[in-house]
């Protein structure tokens, strides 16, 4: 049996160490969606590697190709020369989700997490206008980076950059005012009035569907005005699909249900399939200004990854098979979510969400969902919050998660739910 102890970490680990505080095991092994601690405890997981792990883990079609890879004497580091791998993958992806979905893109490849892909389309979306500054919105996370930081709205991440964050105005989020408030209104005003003080924007970053800052939801009205609003101004839309994309939503890309066609996308996390980092830009080809070497990192061609995120789309995104399995499990997981709604009424908790990226709110009590989370680990559930102030119970099962292991996973948070509450 692997040690299980802690101390090391303790005593040679950085404080700025995270998760491992929320869940205090030694995990060992993995699959699917069941992570085993070197003590051989296992536990469920609704967490997925914060949304790196939509196939869940040790997804037995890519550990094939990336073994036989391996034994093959396939490149594994190649910096961003030409290899077989990245070939194979940017054919697929142009097949597979660019050409059905009508989109006109060059692919980037950054360094290996989304914060070198947010902080390269900031880059590149200044350089093509000539503007400097960006709007971004209230409750974005979009890396802690400096660039990407400056975009986002936590004060808990923004406290530790040590330097001033400029050049990004900072506007509400699609119901951040409250139902029946249309924020863009503000926007609007403000680009049209001379004395607001908002220069005109490089760019504009926002998420579909905000998953650190709480499980917000942008209505498809509110994204079709915004991409109305920055188009007729000249100014470049960005969309984050860092932790939203790869079918996290119930499409591809997060910001398929509106209909938009965003200038720059973002995309990280899952695109890999397997869990190895990697992470691409999106980029419209006019706005694609870059001259050669301009934005440069050293793993900016992880071809392992470009083998599994090969696998991943031809295995899942041939047909409208996988999707339809996503959009079943939405179902069960939003049913069950009203449910413990209604049950506890008196505690004015609500929903939010779309697809596999749910939220379970308590505005009421912030407290609530930390303590909640820290149950559910304590009966064998792995389950993150966030939020501002960690009031959401955030719900990010890989969307090959059975129905049984999504039900055997909302019975525990019912079960902590009820032993929070009693005390």
């Amino acid at each position: 049996m692997t040690d299980s102890s802690l101390d090391i970490f303790e005593q040679y680990e950085s404080n700025v160490r995270g998760y491992i505080r929320a869940f205090p095991v030694v995990f060992d092994s993995a699959r699917g969606s069941t992570l085993t601690a070197a003590d051989g405890r296992e536990y469920l997981d609704f967490f997925a590697g914060a949304g790196v792990l939509n196939y869940g883990h040790n997804n037995p079609a890519f550990t094939r190709a990336l073994i036989e890879y391996l034994e093959r004497d396939g490149i594994i580091h190649g910096l961003d020369m030409a290899t077989s791998a990245k070939k194979a993958f940017i054919e697929a992806f142009e097949r597979i989700v660019l050409e059905p979905r009508g989109l006109d893109y060059k692919l980037q490849f950054t360094g290996p997490t989304g914060a070198n892909a947010v902080e390269a389309a900031l880059k590149v979306a200044r350089q093509a206008t000539g503007r400097s500054n960006v709007v971004a919105f209230t409750n974005a996370f979009h890396g802690l980076s400096l660039g990407g930081l400056a975009a986002t709205g936590n004060r808990h991440y923004r406290d530790a950059a040590g330097v001033a964050l400029d050049n990004v105005t900072r506007l509400p989020y699609d119901g951040y005012l409250g139902a029946g408030v249309d924020t863009l209104d503000l926007f609007e005003r403000m680009l049209e009035d001379g004395g607001s003080g908002l220069d005109l924007p490089a760019a504009v970053i926002v998420e579909a569907v905000q998953g650190e800052g709480g499980i917000n939801v942008a209505s498809a009205p509110w994204l079709q005005r915004l991409r109305q609003i920055t188009a007729d101004r000249g100014i470049l839309l960005i969309l984050d699909e860092i932790q939203s994309g790869i079918g996290r939503t119930g499409s591809f890309f997060a910001f398929e249900e509106s209909g938009i066609v965003p200038d720059l996308v973002a995309v990280s996390k899952s695109i890999s399939g397997s869990g190895l980092p990697m992470s691409l830009v999106l980029i419209r080809p006019e706005v694609d200004v870059w001259k050669p070497g301009q934005h440069t990192g050293t793993f900016r061609g992880n071809n392992l990854a470009f083998i599994s995120a090969r696998v991943a789309l031809e295995e899942y995104w041939g047909d409208g098979a996988f999707m339809a399995g996503v959009a079943a499990k939405s179902a069960l997981l939003r049913t069950a979510l009203d449910e413990i709604v209604a049950e506890h009424s008196d505690l004015g908790l609500t929903v939010r969400g779309r697809g596999l990226f749910m939220g379970l709110v308590c505005d009421s009590d912030p407290t609530l969902a930390g303590r909640v989370s820290a149950e559910a680990f304590r009966r064998g559930l792995v389950i993150e919050t966030s939020g501002a102030n960690d009031q959401v119970l955030k719900f990010l099962p890989a969307l090959t998660i059975t129905d049984d292991e999504l039900s055997r996973g909302l019975q525990i948070v019912r079960e902590s739910l009820a032993a929070v509450l009693a005390g």
